[in-house]
């Protein structure tokens, strides 16, 4: 009796979540820990802004000021209009870094929301949403962003919809290959045959167990998404100037890098270091949702 009292008492301890799980796998993997934290720095340096750095320092020109060093008084230096590079970087950030955010987030959605539709009903609903799919990813995605947003026009919101369109059907494809592997499992064939309904199968049963590999696909894309809003601002015709952005402000100073490069250079290290910290995340939550990875 006091055995099986102890073992009682002991279990719910010894018991962890499987997100539990996770996080402990993934603590084990130390660029996946670096880059989690470059990643948090990055985004707490463009959330708190305001709080150390005036907005109107990335806006202001004052042409006395232009091509100044980095010194003191500005970390970056100036670019030609006498703007501080600094201010310009933290607060291109929150463009590049949240817009990434919230496209992939768009993504998953409708991804999961399509391909969950896909996967679990199949026949009718199953081709008529992949052959929609089909078509976009025919088109590579920054080609289709560029395409959408030259219909639109600039602005922020309209290049949200347009990154957006291009990375749903990558989050749907991954989406219905992970439900079609569940719908037939025996789980699934139990909560069936007890009555119970395709909507609480879908989203109780089946959504939960697919979050792993959709979140590894969201954080892969990110990277590559903010690689594509440098890209639509480099070419001009994503965020318009004088808003602060990393491609854009890789694009206004192109005329002036051969004789002031840290004004490329700069802008270029802050959009290398993002992607490669959204990869090294993503390769550690790879890793620690790997079932073989279990102990």
């Amino acid at each position: 009796m006091t055995k099986k009292k102890n073992r009682n008492q002991t279990s719910p301890g010894a018991k962890k979540s499987k997100w539990a799980l996770v996080w402990i796998r993934f603590r084990k993997n130390k660029l996946a820990m670096v880059g989690l934290t470059v990643l948090v720095i990055l985004l707490l340096a463009a959330l708190l802004a305001p709080l150390y750095i005036d907005y109107s320092q990335a806006t202001k020109q004052s042409i006395r000021e232009a091509f100044e060093p980095p010194s003191s008084r500005h970390l970056f230096g100036t670019d030609q209009y006498g703007r501080d590079l600094f201010a310009r970087i933290i607060y291109g950030g929150r463009i590049s870094l949240f817009a990434g955010l919230v496209t992939m987030g768009i993504a998953f959605l409708c991804g999961i929301t399509l391909g969950g539709s896909a996967g679990f009903f199949g026949g009718r609903t199953d081709t008529i949403i992949m052959r929609f799919c089909d078509v976009l990813m025919s088109v590579p995605g920054i080609l289709l962003s560029m395409s959408i947003v030259a219909a639109l026009g600039q602005g922020l919101i309209k290049m949200l919809i347009a990154l957006s369109v291009s990375q749903i059907p990558r989050q749907a494809r991954t989406a219905r290959a992970s439900v079609m592997t569940l719908r037939n499992q025996e789980f699934i064939e139990a909560a069936r045959c007890c009555g119970t309904s395709n909507r609480r199968i879908l989203f109780k049963h089946i959504i939960p167990n697919v979050l792993g590999p959709l979140i590894v696909g969201v954080m892969m894309g990110l990277g590559g998404t903010i690689l594509q809003i440098a890209s639509l601002g480099f070419l001009g015709i994503g965020i318009a100037p004088p808003t602060p952005e990393w491609g854009t402000i890789i694009s206004e100073n192109q005329n002036n890098l051969m004789y002031y490069p840290h004004l490329g250079i700069i802008p270029g290290v802050f959009i290398m270091i993002a992607v490669l910290s959204l990869n090294f995340v993503g390769d550690g939550l790879r890793d620690a949702l790997d079932p073989k990875m279990k102990n």
